[in-house]
């Protein structure tokens, strides 16, 4: 899969973004090892701290499918914005070297690598075995 289609399946997402409170709607499209793409939204709450971000959905969506290996993740919003550190995080524990894209509406695109985002980060192996 090219960027430029998995860029496309995060915009698409993000018109299904539940954004009540903030009005800022996110798509996230992420492409799996295998080929897969998995989507997530933002998804908010009344009770703010219960809001989960786009990014960890399609996380979430793919590990329930069984995927663990992540090459990219496209990031669509309003002003091309990155990841939180929350998503960040939990990106991280899959593998530092993927690719993340962040894409707005009028397509301005900045791209890195996790590692770029997230760095010194705290992972499995830094837990005691």
């Amino acid at each position: 899969m090219n960027i430029d289609a998995l860029i496309e399946q995060a915009k698409q997402a993000r018109e299904r973004a539940y954004a009540p409170y903030s009005h800022f709607a996110v798509g996230a499209a992420l492409l799996t090892r295998s080929g897969k793409v998995f989507t997530g939204v933002n998804v908010e709450n009344a009770s703010y701290g219960l809001t989960v971000c786009a990014e960890r959905v399609a996380v979430f969506n793919a590990v329930t499918a069984g995927e663990r290996e992540f090459v990219a993740i496209a990031i669509a919003s309003s002003n091309g914005a990155s990841p939180c550190g929350a998503c960040r995080q939990v990106l991280a524990e899959f593998g530092l070297d993927m690719l993340v894209i962040a894409v707005d509406m009028n397509d301005c695109m900045r791209q890195w690598r996790l590692e770029e985002l997230l760095p010194a980060s705290f992972g499995p192996q830094d837990l005691p075995q």
